[in-house]
């Protein structure tokens, strides 16, 4: 994100310093519809700071597109999440199961 110009920081603190009800709306026009509008386009989920080990032909293959193989790496991360959504519950219940299974083994 560009920093912001004297300009820009002076009419936003000019801004910032109305009422609410001082402020002429009436060059925008009203929306009405909102059909095309698109929830959560905006949105970013708040960044972690982690530490992870990768194979070294992996952070290769990510760098060797360039600046942001971080962003890339989470890119393919959260599509392999969403991907995975209806799986996961699954397979934590399978998982269970199996904890259950062993548990019942080991006793008798």
């Amino acid at each position: 994100m560009r920093k912001l110009t004297r300009e820009q920081k002076r009419d936003i603190a000019a801004i910032a310093g109305k009422k609410d009800e001082d402020i002429d709306f009436s060059d925008v026009p009203a929306v009405v519809d909102w059909s095309g509008a698109q929830i959560g386009k905006f949105y970013r989920p708040p960044k972690k700071p982690v530490t992870m080990r990768l194979d070294a032909d992996v952070l290769e293959w990510l760098k060797a597109y360039g600046k942001g193989y971080q962003t890339r790496a989470n890119l393919l991360l959260r599509h392999a999440m969403v991907s995975s959504r209806g799986r996961a519950s699954s397979a934590r219940s399978t998982g269970a199961r199996r904890k259950r299974d062993r548990r019942s083994h080991s006793i008798g």
